[in-house]
């Protein structure tokens, strides 16, 4: 594989894929170095803002327990992404994709409980239970009727969409007439952090072969997704602050703040 795009590459001739992948130079066994790097420092964020969101949110803050929970998600996420792109196994192939897709199910599920206001026990039950209906099916259908990537895709695109609107309505809200009296001059770091993850996505339509048989389209997405955790455990951190100095615990009222 290695001799044939060689040749490829002196004679000016199209770099050929290889059951889906590009021809990547291995390092000790490693299928794709660079991605097992990045997925590796994606990981290593999430872990790094466990300890701050433990100790800067009080407890008595609602949503403490779903940040900390969006934490391990992110590490687990990360952790099955490098394992991944260590070993292409079916097994590691579907932990991969199943841990993604739990990670941004839960993005929505917990954008709808911040943005809602959501407080009521019964209310935050049923969605719990709808969101592991949804991860339930959709690991079935996988798993047990077809692997297909395209249905796979599509599934994440349209959950990752309804969330990533609903975050950079709720950012946009907040500098206009019509958005909550009480101004949060830290809003635009939502809408911010969701277009730029959205734009680093964008990297996966725009494949090429890998640079110095290294780096891909794949794995620069995973590398701009790095500064980007950052941004938004900050984010998460302000609008806990600001919910605080409000008294922020409004019930179960459905109008978004």
């Amino acid at each position: 594989m290695q001799e044939i795009t060689r040749q490829a590459i002196q004679n000016g001739d199209e770099v050929h894929q290889y059951h889906g992948k590009w021809p990547f130079h291995r390092l000790f066994g490693i299928q794709e170095p660079a991605s097992v790097l990045f997925s590796m420092l994606n990981g290593w964020m999430h872990y790094k803002y466990l300890p701050v969101i433990q100790k800067q949110i009080p407890s008595s803050y609602p949503l403490k327990k779903l940040y900390i929970a969006w934490c391990i998600i992110g590490i687990n996420t990360w952790i099955w992404s490098t394992v991944f792109h260590i070993r292409d196994f079916p097994l590691t192939e579907k932990l991969d994709y199943f841990s993604a897709g739990f990670g941004i199910l839960y993005s929505l599920y917990y954008a709808i409980i911040r943005l809602f206001y959501v407080r009521n026990a019964l209310i935050i039950k049923g969605l719990t239970v709808v969101f592991a209906l949804m991860f339930l099916a959709h690991v079935s259908y996988l798993s047990f009727v077809r692997f297909d990537y395209g249905y796979n895709m599509l599934a994440c695109i349209v959950i990752g969409s309804i969330q990533t609107n609903l975050w950079l309505w709720w950012s946009i809200l907040q500098y206009t007439p019509w958005g909550d009296k009480q101004r949060r001059p830290y809003a635009w770091l939502a809408g911010f952090s969701v277009i730029t993850i959205s734009c680093a996505m964008a990297l996966e339509v725009f494949d090429f072969p890998p640079w110095f048989g290294v780096i891909d389209a794949h794995s620069l997405w995973h590398a701009a997704t790095i500064p980007l955790v950052a941004v938004w455990y900050n984010f998460l951190l302000k609008d806990t602050s600001y919910e605080l100095t409000l008294g922020s615990d409004r019930g179960s009222s459905k109008r978004m703040a």
